[in-house]
């Protein structure tokens, strides 16, 4: 059960990964850069994929001192920006895309956090108010895998379920950010897969608690590509579709947000991430 086809996504659930380090300048993004990992001839790197499902640049190969993880990548700042803006424009190690497998792009966040009932027609299918403040749940950074590896049934559940989502990529720490600041400890965009396990999500387990229904294992897989934010003009019109063995299962728009990309690294830095050590 995996989603394929889909660039930039935003579900009924908004996950947020964050990195530790903060960058030391504000990056500026190439234009379409869709920053990956990857693994070709067992080896893993960094690169940036030219199209959806296009070849990709290895950064690592034309440059060595170019980071083999993202995390570590995206530490560089905008000094790697720009590294890997002059690789790509010297047309230099470029690997057919069928030589290569796409991994999670970011494997090792220090959180993931999850915004519940965040889209108005989602309150209005299940029959449930708008929340007047975010509803936040997490998974833990382990649940995540590759956009294309295979998703166990957990013998624990027979209530497997699905749901697209964006995933903001934070990867600027903060604490009582105004709302006009919010955006700058954000680095871009890529595409999660909420998968749940509904009788444990639900059904009285666990003492009512979300974690174990949304963190078994396999349950974030995620990318294949981060978008850059400046790559994105508007993440409030986006097309929301999860596909399952062809069929449509969720067809919605970014339009219908609740709480704005904008509001809920805010909201979430100050209520709740300065209560958690870094």
């Amino acid at each position: 059960m995996t989603i394929r086809g889909i660039i930039l996504s935003w579900p009924f659930y908004g996950t947020l990964l964050l990195s530790r380090k903060p960058f030391s300048t504000p990056i500026r993004a190439l234009h379409t850069m869709r920053l990956v990992q990857f693994e070709c001839d067992n080896k893993r790197g960094v690169g940036v994929q030219l199209s959806n499902e296009g070849d990709v640049v290895d950064l690592c190969s034309a440059d060595p001192s170019v980071p083999r993880d993202m995390r570590g990548f995206l530490d560089g700042g905008q000094a790697m920006i720009d590294t890997a803006k002059q690789i790509v424009e010297s047309g230099r190690s470029i690997l057919p895309a069928d030589k290569v497998k796409l991994l999670a792009p970011m494997t090792n966040p220090d959180k993931v956090l999850c915004v519940g009932n965040n889209y108005k027609d989602h309150c209005d299918e299940q029959g449930v108010p708008v929340p007047t403040e975010p509803v936040f749940f997490n998974k833990f950074p382990s649940t995540i895998i590759g956009p294309g590896d295979p998703i166990p049934y957990p013998v624990e559940t027979e209530s497997l379920d699905w749901e697209v989502e964006l995933a903001i990529v934070i990867g600027k720490k903060g604490k009582n950010i105004k709302k006009s600041e919010a955006m700058t400890h954000v680095v871009g965009y890529t595409v999660a897969h909420d998968v749940s396990a509904r009788d444990w999500q639900f059904s009285g387990h666990n003492g009512g608690q979300w974690l174990i229904g949304k963190s078994m294992d396999a349950f974030c897989p995620l990318g294949p590509a981060i978008v850059m934010k400046e790559d994105l003009k508007d993440p409030h019109n986006l097309g929301l579709r999860t596909r399952v063995n062809g069929e449509t299962k969720q067809d919605s728009n970014t339009k219908q947000l609740v709480f704005k990309t904008t509001l809920t690294p805010c909201w979430c830095h100050n209520k709740v991430l300065h209560t958690f050590a870094w």
